[in-house]
């Protein structure tokens, strides 16, 4: 597997994305002057237009900033259900809440998320970020791996929708690896945010033609819907993990899980390593974690029980109890947010140092792109639940629990990585075999990014069937002990997209920056 990994060093600056088109408009923005806000800013807007059924305009955000002076503050850049959303009239459509479709479109928040960046960070400002996004739109893109195996998945589906067929296909047939896509509508928005900043989508000019177009379909999003929409920034939730403090954004992320998974390995004190003898223990820390966030999270407005409750040690120590039974926790139905997205990393010497996670939720959003706007509609909706009474309950203007979530960790107030991933719900699993392996057993940060994974029930939500999908290398490895566990094993093709994909860049004690890129992506390292 290190032969597939890519990675590099420099003393400057370093950035790591899933698209190389996104690297280099990076590494453009700090040659320019720019920090690491400004490249987190120009590859986040490069994503939109290269990366197209990941993320974009439509989408929501979060992010995680560390400033030079020690301070580190969370970002949520999340839209809410419309305000006037008939719940009843989806209940009496669906058993239970849909993935796609227009009933899970909701207020996008990513382009909110950019303007509060360069508002509060950025030298170089949002028009700057905005020029090789409005390029890569305007005179076209190759499809790289990613897209045209999206494009694959449904494309009944996906040629259904009028919008998404004009774009994405030609001839009837999908865009295949190495087409080139043209994006005019997209690239017209992008220049109308660039002109007349967020106020364009919020507010009558793009946003009023984008909800017309979604209510030609069936949505309940007004523009003001869009105008009463606002970015958060907040102070992070952290926790301790050997001597590193690790920081993750407060919900509607999950971030809290992936601090219950390091919690819970120092309280069991197992072997960390996803290839070692302690994997079946891994496993299961990683399902009754999980289990957690389904049962859960929420928009803050509506949780149970405040994530600092969840991180309790008493709380951890009835975790680690059930890890101990040896047997996979029973439950029924899973339940909470579903969804990929992309992850990228920014540090540079002067100590900024930014993850920013951006998402339409699954696949091509809602599976819906508004003609006129070239903005194709996030299915972030599809996170709620119909199940009566539960906190993430569907409600009219709720925050959908969220699987996004950008990942630091400091080291005596410094920061010491910054980790950024896509997978769905197994973004705190990701996570923490990144920081396990870069920590806690000293590989390179593109082997930690690169090395072999499973994931204990894919990306998808906690359900019934305790199963796990493993590459062959893990397979291999740790196979047996995961059945020993009470594993179903589901077997992934090697560097394979549904383990989702990692970004890690370590900061090492001279001030170097070791960054790395997953293998799995189409991305690539710029250090300097």
């Amino acid at each position: 597997m290190t032969e597939r990994a890519l990675g590099g060093r420099g003393s400057r600056y370093a950035i790591a994305t899933p698209h190389v088109a996104a690297t280099e408009a990076g590494r453009g923005a700090l040659e320019a002057g720019g920090n690491a806000v400004d490249a987190a800013l120009a590859a986040a807007t490069t994503l939109a237009v290269v990366y197209p059924h990941m993320c974009g305009v439509g989408g929501d955000l979060f992010a995680l900033v560390h400033e030079p002076q020690g301070r580190t503050l969370a970002l949520n850049a999340t839209g809410a259900s419309p305000r006037a959303m008939d719940v009843a009239a989806v209940r009496r459509e669906h058993a239970t809440m849909p993935a796609h479709g227009i009933h899970t479109v909701t207020v996008p928040g990513a382009v909110s998320g950019w303007s509060a960046l360069a508002d509060g960070w950025s030298r170089l400002g949002l028009p700057r970020a905005f020029e090789p996004a409005i390029g890569h739109a305007r005179d076209g893109a190759t499809v790289v791996r990613s897209l045209a195996a999206a494009l694959t998945w449904d494309p009944e589906a996906h040629a259904a929708d009028p919008g998404l067929a004009e774009v994405f296909f030609r001839d009837g047939r999908p865009l295949a690896e190495g087409d080139r896509l043209v994006q005019p509508a997209l690239a017209a928005t992008l220049e109308a945010l660039a002109a007349h900043g967020p106020g364009a989508l919020y507010g009558d000019d793009v946003g009023g033609a984008y909800t017309a177009g979604l209510a030609r379909r069936g949505s309940a999003m007004t523009v003001d819907d869009l105008v009463a929409h606002r970015a958060d920034v907040l102070s992070p939730l952290s926790a301790r993990y050997r001597d590193l403090d690790v920081s993750v954004t407060p919900p509607t992320s999950q971030g809290f899980v992936l601090l219950e998974i390091l919690a819970g390995i120092e309280r069991l004190e197992i072997d960390p390593d996803p290839l070692g003898p302690d994997a079946g223990a891994l496993a299961l820390l990683f399902r009754v974690a999980s289990l957690d966030r389904d049962r859960h999270l929420a928009d803050p407005a509506h949780m149970r029980m405040h994530p600092h409750s969840l991180l309790e040690d008493g709380h951890i120590g009835a975790h680690c109890d059930q890890v101990r039974t040896g047997r996979p926790v029973p439950v029924g139905a899973g339940q909470g947010p579903q969804g990929g997205t992309v992850g990228l990393v920014t540090a540079d010497a002067d100590g900024w140092a930014v993850c920013l996670i951006q998402s339409l939720g699954p696949g091509f959003g809602a599976g819906i792109l508004e003609p006129e706007t070239g903005i194709v509609g996030q299915g972030r909706g599809g996170g709620f639940t119909l199940e009566p009474g539960h906190p993430n309950e569907l409600e009219p203007g709720k925050l959908p629990a969220h699987t996004l979530m950008p990942v630091m960790a400091h080291r005596r107030g410094r920061v010491a990585a910054v980790s950024g991933t896509m997978g769905g719900s197994a973004h705190p699993q990701i996570n923490a075999m990144s920081l396990v392996r870069a920590f806690d057993l000293g590989r390179s940060a593109a082997d930690a990014v690169a090395g072999p994974r499973w994931l204990a029930g894919g990306m998808d939500p906690v359900g019934p069937d305790p199963f796990v999908v493993a590459e062959p290398e893990a397979m291999a490895a740790v196979g047996d002990a995961l059945r020993d566990a009470g594993f179903r094993l589901e077997a992934l093709e090697e560097l394979d997209e549904s383990a989702g994909h990692a970004h890690l860049i370590v900061v090492e004690p001279d001030g170097t920056f070791d960054a790395g890129t997953d293998p799995r992506a189409d991305g690539g390292v710029a250090t300097g």
